[in-house]
């Protein structure tokens, strides 16, 4: 198969992984208060960089189906663009977990504490939570599995 195709493969894989999860666990994927499971994936672009756009598509699209509205298909989309660039550019796998995490308890939080009427730091501090749950608790051990049995798994 052509390298392109597989690029383009990988990146619809990715951003439809996101999307269902995000509409299997929506009860606690949207709002100031959130554990997005989906968040566990961001730790993809450590290893593939389809994983950039595939995030940031799955992102869009679950935010589209989402009560938010178009701040957060706008906001929350490119705050997962950003972090997924910040997270192919990491270098330590410890660390893959981190752009997603302080991006989106930041960058989330200024649009989702006025929508809700919450105080700017307790929103930081709710997604925040939330972000590393997703991405330390879940995403981490991930990326561990991925790494190590990346000879088997068609990365590119």
């Amino acid at each position: 198969m052509e390298k392109g195709h597989r690029y383009i493969i990988r990146v619809a894989m990715i951003a439809t992984i996101y999307l269902v999860l995000n509409i299997l666990f929506s009860s606690i994927s949207y709002g100031p208060v959130q554990v997005r499971i989906a968040e566990a994936l961001t730790v993809l672009p450590f290893l593939d960089v389809s994983a950039v756009l595939g995030l940031f598509l799955g992102c869009f699209l679950a935010n589209i189906l989402g009560p938010v509205g178009m701040v957060d298909i706008i906001g929350g989309s490119l705050c997962t663009l950003i972090a997924a660039f910040l997270t192919s550019r990491v270098k330590n796998p410890k660390l893959a977990p981190l752009p997603p995490v302080l991006i989106n308890a930041f960058g989330v939080s200024i649009y989702l504490h006025l929508i809700f009427d919450l105080p700017y730091w307790a929103t930081v501090l709710y997604i925040g939570i939330g972000q590393t749950i997703a991405c330390y608790l879940l995403g981490y051990p991930f990326l561990l599995f991925l790494l190590k049995n990346k000879k088997r798994l068609p990365l590119g």
